[in-house]
């Protein structure tokens, strides 16, 4: 049986989803197959960018912090996926070596009306660098429940 479900998401709960290093080939290889702008594959297109440096691809960030947050909770959890979500900030570039602490927390939460065994849960998903914000987003997950309306 999971340990966490719907009933445990209450908003202001938070997950330490831990800390990651950025890798600077996972990255490239990433950048290269999935989101490959000049800034993101080459030191000198890079440097000449408005990032000041080769990047990450947020999308690579986002998916280092998706990855931190199956370990972390969806494993152990009624997850039951996401409809989707309204906000995905960049607020500032991530480069080779950065370190990365990835974070939850539980906005909202509010009980299926179609469906009594289904919760939906408002979640902002954070990424920081040496306490700089670097990610945000917000999003509904869809939990399974412990009790039966």
């Amino acid at each position: 049986m999971a340990t966490i479900a719907y009933e445990d998401l209450t908003p202001g709960r938070t997950f330490d989803l831990g800390k990651v290093e950025i890798d600077r080939e996972e990255m490239l290889a990433f950048n290269a197959r999935f989101d490959p702008q000049p800034f993101h594959l080459d030191e000198e297109a890079g440097k000449n960018s408005v990032l000041g440096g080769l990047c990450a691809s947020g999308w690579f960030t986002a998916s280092l912090w998706m990855r931190a947050y199956v370990d972390h909770v969806l494993a152990d959890s009624t997850s039951q996926g996401s409809p989707g979500g309204n906000e995905l900030t960049w607020m500032a570039p991530v480069f080779p070596g950065d370190v990365l602490h990835f974070g939850v927390e539980v906005t909202g939460q509010r009980r299926s009306r179609s469906k009594p065994d289904l919760g939906l849960v408002e979640i902002t998903g954070t990424a920081d660098r040496e306490g700089e914000r670097v990610l945000r987003f917000s999003f509904l997950g869809m939990f399974g429940t412990r009790e039966q309306d």
